[in-house]
């Protein structure tokens, strides 16, 4: 790969990178310790992959290690980082690893590129499915009948439209579920404050 080339690929792969970082997932999630994680692994994989092209001359071990590399680190993914942090975290290694695919173009790679920011941007978007969310509830008590614990988690948090008993305590008398429900149109979060932590209880459920 000729120097030029190689110049020209870094920084469309970089300005692809910090789109997504910084204009689409920071606005989003405001999780800072990602960052780093998301530019190191993009810039990391788009030089390895970068430099076994060059050496294997056709690019099939680089993209062979690329592939592995994307799919072996997601499999090591914290617990920690929620779903959508997951889909810029691989998005984030497929932009590098395209990138750095000597038999593409740059004008293919610009396009995949292109494509892949308006994919993540239009599923994270905040106004798509905004009133439906996901929580785990603990409840403090033991219900015997599945309507009487619709009608909980509905004055609780909304309509539930599907949900799954995880723990039953009669000990304790608590009962812990995941659920989706709907919120009233009244209530809907805003662009601003509908992040909502898959794991967090909302006040008014413990």
């Amino acid at each position: 790969m000729e120097s030029s080339q190689f110049a020209a690929r870094l920084a469309l792969d970089l300005a692809s990178v910090c789109v997504l970082t910084f204009a689409v997932y920071w606005p989003r999630h405001r999780r800072r310790d990602l960052i780093p994680a998301y530019l190191a692994l993009n810039t990391g994989l788009f030089t390895i992959v970068s430099a076994l092209a060059n050496a294997g001359g056709h690019g099939g071990l680089a993209i062979g290690f690329g592939l592995f590399g994307v799919l072996s680190i997601i499999r090591l993914r914290s617990d920690a980082v929620q779903y959508q942090e997951v889909a810029y975290y691989f998005t984030t290694l497929v932009l590098g690893l395209i990138g750095a695919i000597p038999t593409l173009s740059l004008g293919k790679v610009t396009c995949l590129d292109a494509l892949l920011l308006l994919v993540v941007y239009g599923s994270d978007h905040p106004r798509l499915c905004s009133r439906t969310l996901r929580t785990v509830v603990t409840l403090d008590t033991v219900h015997a009948h599945p309507d009487a614990l619709r009608a909980d988690l509905a004055r609780r948090l909304g309509q539930p439209l599907r949900w799954t008993v995880t723990e039953v305590d009669y000990v304790r008398d608590v009962t812990v579920v995941d659920v989706r429900y709907r919120i009233p149109p009244a209530a809907a979060p805003t662009e601003t404050n509908r992040r909502h932590d898959m794991a967090q209880v909302p006040w008014g459920a413990r």
